[in-house]
């Protein structure tokens, strides 16, 4: 299986506590666990290559792109957002992580705000609510994460077809931090923990999410015609 992880690659060059818990990005430390699993083959870009790291050629080689972003989703050209959205039309998986809620792709693959409350440092529990979904197995039912970017509702989304998990905070805050939906043939999956500040890619249980989001994501073959967003009226 393919993998290309994309991350603006931004804050970690930035802040100098950022980079002492990330010093080789946060996509060189998905990388890392990701490409432990025997079967993964995984690539990564950033937003300061050419075409952002996402010509073509590579996202015709991709079969899950997970995306990383915060500060600069204005940066990524509208082109490169809607060769995105194709490749995930015709079957590419696609994860966008934390902040990536307002990424320009999944914008316009799901089509609302993607608006939601926050605030900076708090305790999340998160708790798996779809155990039997390919993306909980292995995880635990509920784990704790000590400091987290704290997301609650109202998140602006389109109903999702699953609610694999929910972050219950400190504060009292809830929020849907797991959504999974499909859109033409490609699924999407969206999960909330990963604020930058925090060495949350290093916890096993996410890990586990992530590491079974990519298998879940991934195309299924058909014998027909890829699928073509232009035919759409």
């Amino acid at each position: 299986m393919k993998i290309t992880i994309w991350n603006e690659f931004i804050h970690e060059n930035e802040y100098e506590a950022i980079h002492k818990i990330y010093p080789d990005g946060i996509h060189n430390c998905i990388k890392g666990f990701l490409q432990k699993e025997e079967d993964f083959s995984v690539r990564t870009a950033t937003l300061d290559m050419p075409e952002c790291g996402l010509s073509e050629e590579v996202l015709n080689d991709t079969d899950v792109l997970i995306w990383w972003a915060h500060c600069a989703h204005d940066k990524v050209p509208d082109k490169i957002a809607e060769r995105v959205k194709k490749y995930v039309l015709q079957g590419m998986g696609f994860i966008p992580l934390h902040s990536a809620h307002l990424c320009k792709p999944l914008q316009l693959l799901l089509g609302t705000s993607l608006c939601l409350r926050w605030k900076h440092g708090d305790r999340e529990l998160v708790k798996c609510i779809s155990p039997s979904h390919p993306i909980a197995k292995g995880v635990a039912e509920g784990f704790a994460l000590e400091h987290e970017e704290m997301y609650g509702e109202y998140f602006d989304i389109p109903k999702p077809d699953d609610v694999v998990f929910i972050g219950w905070f400190a504060s009292g805050e809830v929020f849907r931090s797991g959504c999974t939906w499909s859109r033409g043939r490609g699924k999407i999956f969206y999960f909330q923990p990963g604020h930058e500040e925090y060495p949350i890619y290093y916890d096993s249980n996410i890990q586990r999410v992530i590491i079974n989001a990519v298998r879940w994501a991934k195309p299924v073959n058909h014998l027909e015609k890829p699928y073509d967003c232009t035919e759409v009226k």
